[in-house]
């Protein structure tokens, strides 16, 4: 089964082709000009499906909709002491023109303005999946605290400031499996992968053309 991506983030691209390894995964560029999805949605789940169904749509124009499942992921992490901000605005949380690094820099400066070296925090990810079957979502969570300074190496988004609940060092610097077996997005796509096989099976068997004639 083909698997079109609603993301040009290459740390996520480079996580979920990692973790679904038997399916056939592409990028969005590698199929489709990118182009700018308004993510208005107020909640994770709202967002991932924006991205998914805009995808979808684009897929639809060029005919391609019996070709390609479209799996978009919506994360960020949430800091108890700043009000469990950035929440949804992870990714643009220090502005227009944010970075990673920009975002991490302004959650250690609202830390630190509040005399505080670590907080409480944790990482959501929502998973959509938008095919001519129907729409799904998945979440997964990952726990932890937030420190005001930046360690390792291996990571991207806030990685290298969180520390998961049981570790004492950053996902930063931490080996990639480990990561892999604990983060917030794998346990989405864990959760993902039933609604996925179920779709594969389908598609490979055929069985969409009896779907097709009660739906």
């Amino acid at each position: 089964m083909k698997i079109l991506l609603a993301t040009g983030n290459h740390g996520k691209v480079k996580e979920i082709k990692e973790f679904y390894n038997e399916f056939e995964i592409y990028a969005l560029n590698e199929i489709l000009e990118p182009f700018e999805i308004v993510e208005d949605g107020k909640t994770f789940k709202e967002n991932a499906l924006i991205k998914a169904r805009a995808v979808f749509e684009k897929l639809k124009e060029k005919n391609l909709q019996d070709e390609f499942v479209v799996l978009s992921d919506d994360s960020g992490i949430s800091v108890e002491a700043i009000d469990w901000r950035p929440g949804i605005f992870s990714a643009r949380y220090s502005g227009e023109n944010a970075t990673d690094a920009t975002n991490r820099a302004k959650v250690i400066s609202e830390l630190n303005s509040l005399n505080l070296s670590q907080s409480k925090a944790f990482y959501t990810a929502c998973i959509a999946v938008v095919s001519k079957f129907g729409e799904f979502s998945a979440h997964g969570f990952m726990h932890g605290k937030v420190i005001n300074e930046e360690r390792g190496e291996h990571g991207f988004g806030y990685d290298f400031m969180f520390i998961p609940d049981g570790f004492s060092q950053t996902i930063g610097e931490l080996p990639i499996e480990i990561k892999l077996k604990i983060s917030h997005r794998t346990k989405g796509l864990t959760i993902a992968k039933h609604i996925l096989d179920i779709l594969s099976r389908i598609i490979s068997q055929k069985i969409w053309k009896i779907w097709k004639k009660f739906y």
